[in-house]
C-alpha cells in the first residue's frame, strides 16, 4: 500500500484538512468525512465558551481521526510554546502544527522565532510540523534542528493562488528527499493540489479552499481525487518535453508513400 509517515505514523490519505470556516458543524463534519483524510487540524484559540468548545471537540472526535492541532494566530515564540503545551494537555498528542506569523498583511512565518520555537518544543518532546515559507534554507535549518516533518506554503494562508514558487518547492524536496514534506497553505483548486503531489511532495493540507467553497462537501471529494491523481502521476514518472513535435504513430515499418 502506498502510504507516507508522520512521525513513524504510517498515514494512507494524502490530504490533510482543516476544521475552520465552515458554513455549519455539519457541514465541517460532513465535509471530512467526504475528503477520506486520516488527519484533521483543530486550533485551540478557535473556541469561544467551553461549551461550545466540548461541543466541537466531540465532533472531532467522532470523525475518528489523527488530531493535528495548530499554534494559529500566534506572534511571539512564548505565545506559541504556550499555546502548545495547551494543545497536549487539551488535545492529548504530542503533535503540533507549528504556526508563528511574522507579518499581519500576509501571514508570513517569521522565520527567526520559527526556528526558535521549533528548537524548545522539540527539547519539550513534540512532534513538531513546522508552517514555514518556501525557503530552501529555513527548511534545511528545521530539518537539522530534528524536525522530521517540514510544511512549506504554496502561497499566503486562505489566497487560493496554488504554487507560486514551483521551482522553490521541486528544489525543497530535491535536496530533502528523506523529509515527509506536506504543502500547506494557498491551496485554491484541487489542480494545485494536483501539482504538489506531482513534484514529489507527500501531502498537502488545506481549509479554505474546501470550507469556502459553494459546495464544501463536493469540493472535499474532488481534492480528494485530485491528491491521488498527482500521487499517481508522480509515481508513473511523466513522459520528458520535448521541443519538437513526435508523431505518436511510428512510421517504422509503414510503406515508403507514406513517409514523406
Amino acid at each position: 500500500m502506498d502510504c507516507f509517515s508522520v512521525y513513524g505514523e504510517q498515514f494512507t490519505s494524502r490530504l490533510l484538512i482543516g476544521s475552520a470556516l465552515y458554513p455549519s458543524p455539519s457541514v465541517m463534519t460532513e465535509s471530512i468525512v467526504a475528503s477520506q483524510a486520516e488527519i484533521v487540524t483543530v486550533s485551540l484559540r478557535r473556541q469561544q465558551s467551553a461549551a461550545a468548545g466540548d461541543d466541537f471537540w466531540q465532533l472531532i472526535k467522532n470523525t475518528g481521526l489523527k488530531v493535528l492541532p495548530n499554534t494559529a494566530g500566534c506572534h511571539s515564540v512564548k505565545e506559541a510554546v504556550t499555546l502548545a503545551q495547551m494543545c497536549r494537555e487539551v488535545f492529548a498528542t504530542d503533535w503540533i502544527k507549528l504556526e508563528l506569523i511574522g507579518d499581519e498583511y500576509n501571514l508570513q512565518p517569521d522565520p527567526i522565532a520559527l526556528l526558535e520555537a521549533t528548537k524548545i518544543l522539540l527539547a519539550d518532546g513534540f512532534k513538531v510540523l513546522p508552517y514555514c515559507t518556501d525557503d530552501l534554507v529555513l527548511c534545511q535549518r528545521l530539518a537539522d534542528l530534528g524536525c522530521e516533518v517540514l510544511m512549506p506554503w504554496g502561497a499566503p494562508i486562505g489566497t487560493g493562488k496554488g504554487l507560486l514558487n514551483p521551482y522553490n518547492l521541486k528544489m525543497i524536496r530535491e535536496r530533502l528527499p528523506n523529509h515527509t514534506l506536506i504543502v500547506d497553505a494557498g491551496l485554491g483548486l484541487p489542480s494545485h493540489a494536483c501539482q504538489a503531489l506531482e513534484l514529489g511532495y507527500d501531502a498537502v493540507l488545506l481549509n479554505s479552499a474546501i470550507a469556502g467553497a459553494g459546495c464544501p462537501v463536493t469540493m472535499s471529494k474532488a481534492f480528494k481525487s485530485a491528491v491521488e491523481a498527482g500521487r499517481y502521476s508522480y509515481v508513473a514518472k511523466a513522459m520528458p518535453e520535448k521541443d519538437v513535435a513526435s508523431p505518436s504513430t511510428p512510421t517504422l515499418g509503414m510503406p515508403f508513400w507514406h513517409q514523406e
